[in-house]
């Protein structure tokens, strides 16, 4: 009897634990992609306004770093870049009047599952570029700086460009498994190995 109970806690243990583990192309997404994550002082209409300003501006001036060629590219750029991020969002701010310090950091970050426009992003830790605005208690704002699926800055929408082949820095399996909006395909890690795929 001791055997069997053992047992079964061992494969419900194994079982929890594949399905908490990465299906395929979910490494690559988390290796490749540079979220973008502006978190608001607050959420008082003015805060949220000075967000989207802040946003705007870092998209305009930085297209730089969304047409990189690798991921190593955008990577170096964004970190050479970190203290005139700084400076554009701290003089977006001032041009409308808030005195709220920001602070901006590339790091990592855990982000929920988020699908933009048809394109699905799982939910994981991934890079980010973070730009926190005073106390960063408001709704905070994301998307993909690169590859460069970011853009529309002008607008208050979400805007994605869905390119036919993979942009840069993801894979086939990676560009299938964003692409699918959230189909998809259940794959056992454990099995696939063992069946040598």
């Amino acid at each position: 009897m001791k055997r069997v109970l053992i047992y079964t806690a061992g494969l419900v243990l194994c079982m929890l634990l594949l399905g908490v583990m990465p299906i395929s192309g979910e490494e690559e997404i988390y290796d490749n992609v540079i979220r973008l994550h502006i978190l608001a002082n607050s959420d008082s209409e003015a805060d949220q306004a000075d967000k989207l300003a802040v946003r705007n501006a870092i998209l305009a001036e930085y297209r730089t770093v969304l047409t990189a060629a690798s991921t190593e590219e955008a990577t170096k750029r964004v970190e050479t870049l970190l203290p005139e991020i700084e400076k554009t969002a701290q003089k977006t701010l001032a041009d409308r009047g808030n005195a709220a310090e920001v602070a901006v950091t590339f790091t990592e970050e855990t982000y929920p599952e988020r699908i933009y426009e048809g394109l699905h992003f799982p939910a994981g830790r991934y890079r980010s570029l973070r730009v926190l605005i005073g106390e960063g208690e408001g709704k905070n704002w994301w998307c993909v700086l690169f590859p460069p699926l970011c853009v529309g800055a002008a607008t208050e929408e979400i805007s994605v460009t869905q390119p036919v082949e993979p942009p840069p820095g993801l894979g086939e399996s990676s560009w299938r498994l964003v692409s699918q909006s959230g189909e998809y395909e259940i794959r056992f890690k454990l099995l696939e190995w063992l069946m040598g795929k």
